[in-house]
């Protein structure tokens, strides 16, 4: 990476040594919670939602390389930044709420993870959580040999989710000009949409992904002038766009692939379990599989993830870490209360993720506020249309939040 600031490399080879922490991100757009939520929106309502997945899609691109440019320009994480410059009360407030999503996010991904190795050994979800909770934390006990290997590794899992969709929407029929017109005309049919569209948001773009972001950015190459902290925002910005582009792609072939085997005939699927099993004889024992392989390989890696996402914002709020194996045993409680008392997996996944859209807002402004302040980011700071583009996705999500929590006070909702 030096070679490459100080101009002794360049062209693909310059790029490469770059390419990581937006991968780690990226891994946080693809949990398990996205599998609920679009198995839903693809089964019940076809193709008419791949808009919002390619919205939120776009809304995390944008948040995502925001973060990552303030951990470049200010050597600072997002939670440190909150910590230092807003009153004790506020940081209070912000880390507890970010604490609920950080918990949120960690039982739909352990629960994800656990279904799939259940459903594929054929052994109880009890055990599967507890085999899945073993290899996270093996996982994450390599997280000291550097950044690179972790890198890696997410990376690994990363293209295997990839690779198992792309068979799947070779092995689904897929209307694809249903997709294309999916994608581009906006429409909410109901009230079922509009949750299922929270959820998507929720589960496409994640606080504690936000959070994280910063935190990889900030000790992973010390700039040292405004030259090369220009030259670290435009690989990043450009790692961004790459990265998330495979995970939009990767959420819309799931709509897809649940939309073209499920929702004529099968739109009542809103589950994991029965997806699998309704797979099998629909799309043959091959496509159940490679579900189940992503679903695995999503599970692990963002439950590791979402641990290291954990550490980074109490360590940032509050200046304080906790042993590794204690935050995962307490992010881990939420889920094994699920299943002692029997709740639906798959009900409560998607649920997590419209929690998470509720704590989104904390992370978004925060961030739009620290980027866009001259006496923060210096040159660096967000250009006025940055700010205009990123104060209307902030609106949308809060937008959304807001029809959702009137929904559930049951609010009359005009159109819905």
């Amino acid at each position: 990476m030096r070679d490459v600031l100080e101009g002794r490399r360049g062209g693909l080879r310059g790029f490469l040594p770059f390419f990581g922490p937006a991968v780690i991100a990226s891994i946080a757009y693809m949990d398990p919670g996205n599998y609920a939520t679009n198995i839903q929106a693809g089964a019940k309502y076809g193709y008419m939602l791949l808009w919002v997945v390619l919205v939120a899609n776009m809304i995390a691109m944008l948040f995502q390389a925001l973060s990552a440019k303030l951990g470049i320009v200010t050597g600072r994480n997002l939670a440190e930044m909150c910590r230092e410059r807003y009153p004790r009360p506020v940081v209070w407030v912000m880390w507890f709420v970010s604490e609920l999503a950080a918990m949120a996010t960690d039982l739909a991904e352990f629960l994800g993870g656990a279904i799939g190795l259940s459903l594929l050994a054929g052994i109880p979800l009890i055990w599967g959580m507890a085999i899945t909770a073993v290899i996270t934390y093996g996982i994450l006990l390599f997280e000291g040999r550097g950044f690179r290997f972790m890198e890696l590794m997410i990376g690994a899992m990363v293209a295997v989710i990839g690779l198992c969709y792309l068979v799947e929407l070779f092995l689904a029929p897929v209307d694809w000009g249903m997709a294309a017109l999916g994608i581009v005309t906006p429409q909410m049919p109901d009230r079922g949409a509009l949750l299922i569209s929270v959820g998507i948001v929720g589960a496409t773009v994640m606080p504690h992904a936000v959070f994280l972001h910063s935190g990889l950015t900030q000790y992973r190459t010390v700039a040292r002038d405004d030259r090369e902290r220009k030259m670290l925002v435009r690989f990043s910005n450009r790692e961004v766009v790459l990265a998330l582009a495979v995970a939009g792609m990767v959420n819309m072939a799931m709509v897809m692939m649940a939309a073209a085997a499920f929702h004529l005939g099968h739109s009542e699927v809103a589950e994991i379990e029965t997806a699998y099993h309704t797979l099998t004889p629909l799309l043959g024992a091959a496509s159940a599989a490679v579900f189940l392989v992503s679903l695995i390989a999503s599970g692990v890696s963002s439950s590791v993830v979402g641990t290291m996402a954990g550490q980074m914002i109490m360590q940032g709020f509050v200046n304080f870490r906790i042993p590794i194996w204690l935050r995962r045993a307490v992010t881990m409680v939420p889920a094994f209360i699920v299943v002692a008392v029997n709740a639906n997996p798959t009900e409560t996944l998607v649920m997590s993720q419209v929690v998470l859209s509720i704590a989104l807002p904390v992370p978004m402004i925060a961030l739009l506020h620290f980027t866009s302040s001259r006496k923060v980011m210096g040159d660096f700071a967000n250009r006025r249309r940055v700010v205009v583009v990123a104060t209307a996705a902030t609106a949308i999500v809060l937008g959304l939040n807001f029809v959702l929590l009137a929904g559930v006070f049951g609010l009359a909702i005009p159109g819905f």
